[in-house]
């Protein structure tokens, strides 16, 4: 792919910070001093209005579910919210839509229950905060549940665990999308050690 894929981050009040950072960050930073651009990264809300991130971070979506770009990779973070988001129609009917053509679904963290609820992790292996992990059976009867995995690929659809776990996954997509050097480059521009699965 010559493009830069559109890479959209839902966001979510409530939603964990570093979720959703730490993967906004590595698609963000990966080869720009190269003046590439591989990856063309935005947050998307269900609504154009301020966010209230976890610790009262307000951070202001640049698309809403109705107007962003078709993205080639979808990102769901977790946090407390996504309890709640798990349950929102529009955003399940949106995450159901983009995943149709959507290169990769990626979910951090509780971001995995939303996925479950919208049908996505059927038959499919997955993980998340281990806090979450008894809840995720529960929803998502049909999932094999890998505890203590850092991340999970499914192919098109690849879960992590709890926060920073969502950074390992990013830079495990930035390998496998663009190669381990490229990915080990990113690591240590953010001055991260990445940990393999």
């Amino acid at each position: 792919m010559n493009r830069s894929r559109n890479v959209a981050i839902l966001i979510f009040n409530d939603v964990e910070v570093l979720d959703f950072c730490g993967p906004f960050e590595v698609f963000s930073v990966t080869k720009r001093r190269d003046k590439i651009i591989p990856f063309n990264v935005y947050t998307v809300a269900e609504k154009l209005e301020p966010i209230i991130a976890r610790n009262d971070l307000s951070v202001n979506p640049k698309y809403t579910i109705s107007d962003c770009p078709q993205p080639d990779i979808l990102l769901i973070p977790g946090g407390y919210g996504a309890r709640r988001e798990m349950s929102n129609k529009s955003i399940i009917n949106w995450i159901k839509e983009c995943s149709q053509k959507a290169e990769l679904i990626l979910s951090v963290c509780t971001g995995a229950l939303i996925l479950a609820k919208a049908g996505l992790l059927e038959g499919l292996a997955a993980t998340t905060h281990p806090e979450a992990i008894d809840l995720l059976r529960e929803i998502a009867p049909n999932t094999t549940i890998q505890k203590g995995k850092r991340f999970v690929d499914n192919g098109k659809i690849i879960l992590s665990a709890g926060v920073s776990a969502g950074i390992d996954m990013s830079l495990y997509v930035v390998e496998r999308l663009l190669g381990k050097e490229q990915a080990l480059k990113t690591a240590k521009l953010i001055e991260y050690k990445w940990k393999y699965n």
